[in-house]
């Protein structure tokens, strides 16, 4: 994608002027009545989800964009990890920007976005702590968070559409971790975090 999206834009001043509506009716809490109360989501060590850390590279910007945008819409704290345009930058560098905010507890889950997914996955996955999953329908979200405790979802903004890529995010943060079972073996995957493999 060369260009950026129109409809970025339009959603962008749309915000600007309700706040501006608001400022100049001299009602400073015009805005902020209409926000919506953050989500409540629990994991299952009791913690809050409430803030999501989110990244793309050029391929995925315009799509992190539009998720950003609806993830505040529906009450998240979001923070934005880059990159800012459609200029050519390296999917890793904002993949492991995304997996240290989730690995240093400043964010509860990540979202990354490039052109396949695949990539930032990879990248994710070396920060100890990220369990990253590439993620391309509403059947490996559930999987990914039931099963696999992830906590970063990567996307591929070349092979979904945006209406798929947000069905796919609103199931990742409504799917709850079922232990049990799956505890033993996301424990074994969080072990590999402290063991070298010996290379032969």
């Amino acid at each position: 994608m060369t260009a950026r999206d129109p409809n970025i834009e339009q959603d962008v001043r749309a915000i600007v002027q309700r706040i501006v509506d608001g400022l100049m009716d001299g009602d400073p809490t015009t805005v902020a009545d209409d926000a919506p109360e953050p989500p409540r989501r629990v994991d299952p060590q009791g913690s809050e989800v409430s803030t999501i850390a989110i990244g793309a590279d050029h391929g995925g910007y315009a799509m992190k964009e539009r998720l950003g945008f609806r993830l505040r819409e529906a009450g998240y704290t979001v923070v934005d990890c880059g990159t800012d345009s459609t200029e050519p930058v390296d999917y890793p560098d904002l993949a492991v920007a995304v997996a240290t905010k989730v690995a240093d507890g400043s964010s509860d889950v990540g979202i990354v976005v490039d052109g396949a997914g695949i990539g930032s996955s990879m990248a994710a996955n070396k920060v100890p702590g990220v369990r990253a999953a590439l993620c391309y329908d509403v059947s490996t979200a559930h999987n990914a968070r039931e099963h696999n405790h992830a906590n970063v979802l990567t996307l591929g903004a070349g092979l979904i559409g945006e209406s798929l890529a947000w069905q796919i995010t609103e199931a990742f943060l409504a799917t709850p971790y079922g232990e049990g079972r799956h505890a033993r073996r996301v424990d074994k995957i969080d072990a590999l975090d402290r063991v070298r493999v010996p290379v032969s």
